[in-house]
């Protein structure tokens, strides 16, 4: 028998993703699938889950979700989230990357970092969706995958696959990195040549800004315009997600996991895979630089970052007592003026 989430709030955005639905873009069908990656590995993790277990992506403003079954389990994983949680009439805050169980009526507001896009929220034993082409994730803009290939909204009752999760302590992943890199990393092309080389010295020492267009498509940029040498148009191609297409007005565009399948702009660059979840991070206002690497740095890094996440299993600890005092806060601060930040773990 599953269990519930009700949506009391339904944020901006809040849909299943997971890894997304591979083999189909020579239809016509985007991958979709989440923006941060690593936040839903970290979550999965923490709670028990395969790292590619569909979860909850929320962009901008999180949701507020109560719990329709005897017990949860959640955790959340991104730049700067955290879950405030109300149950038997008191309210505490759960940081991000710690799991906490939630008995049937608990309400859980999911909070999405300061400037950030998006955060995840895992599940113990998943949500109970039927895949699409392989898949949980939602293309809202085809109506397929997740919860009737739509956001949440208010009133609907998500299934989740366990009914009952049990008591037992609950875990945190410590040191976990999201921080989005000084220089988001690009290998150049696939139509470098399409563009001065004014154009690629202008990208790699610049600054550009997230704008207000920032969303699961892509997200365009503001800064220096960089030149075409050959043109804006090109025979339309495949896009990869992290591809840099850059229109007449030279303004680059990074395309994200709703991108369209092919474009008919040049691409200066891609993302290199490692840095994809980066992305998911930046909000409208951030400032991005970037840096080229060749083909096989960007292999190795992300075999890199594979190593980091096949160990955080073994690297889960207990979390924090209920009472907020850390041991490890505790034992380096100074007990006369850092009781207070021994505390709250600051």
């Amino acid at each position: 028998m599953s269990g519930h989430l009700r949506v009391v709030a339904a944020g901006l955005g809040t849909t299943v993703q997971d890894t997304g639905r591979f083999g189909y873009q020579r239809f016509g069908v985007p991958t979709a699938g989440v923006l941060d990656r690593v936040a839903m590995a970290a979550a999965n993790t923490i709670v028990g889950n395969a790292p590619d277990m569909a979860v909850l992506e929320m962009l901008y403003l999180g949701a507020t979700l109560e719990v329709a079954a005897e017990s949860v389990r959640v955790a959340c994983a991104g730049l700067g989230a955290g879950l405030e949680v109300t149950e038997e009439g008191a309210t505490r805050q759960i940081p991000a990357a710690e799991s906490v169980r939630l008995k049937r009526g608990a309400r859980l507001r999911v909070m999405v970092g300061r400037n950030a896009i998006s955060c995840i929220l895992a599940v113990e034993g998943g949500i109970a969706l039927q895949p699409v082409m392989g898949s949980l994730s939602t293309l809202t803009r085809a109506q397929i995958g997740g919860f009737e290939g739509r956001a949440l909204a208010v009133g609907d009752l998500l299934p989740i696959v366990q009914e009952e999760v049990e008591e037992r302590p609950e875990l945190r992943l410590p040191d976990l990195d999201l921080a989005v890199p000084e220089r988001i990393r690009l290998v150049l092309g696939p139509q470098d040549d399409y563009f001065t080389p004014e154009a690629i010295s202008t990208l790699l020492s610049g600054t550009y800004e997230v704008t207000r267009a920032a969303d699961r498509m892509g997200i365009r940029l503001a800064g220096a315009a960089l030149g075409h040498a050959k043109g804006f148009n090109i025979v339309s191609d495949g896009i990869a997600p992290g591809s840099i297409q850059v229109p007449g007005d030279g303004q680059p565009i990074i395309l994200l996991a709703d991108r369209q399948t092919t474009g008919g702009y040049p691409k200066i660059a891609t993302v290199a895979s490692v840095d994809l979840p980066a992305l998911g991070r930046v909000g409208p206002g951030a400032k991005l630089q970037f840096e080229v690497i060749s083909v096989e740095a960007a292999e190795e890094l992300r075999r890199a970052q594979a190593r980091i996440e096949a160990g955080w299993r073994d690297s889960l600890e207990p979390a924090a007592p209920e009472t907020g005092l850390r041991e490890a806060a505790l034992y380096g601060a100074n007990l006369i003026s850092g009781v207070a930040d021994a505390w709250m773990g600051d």
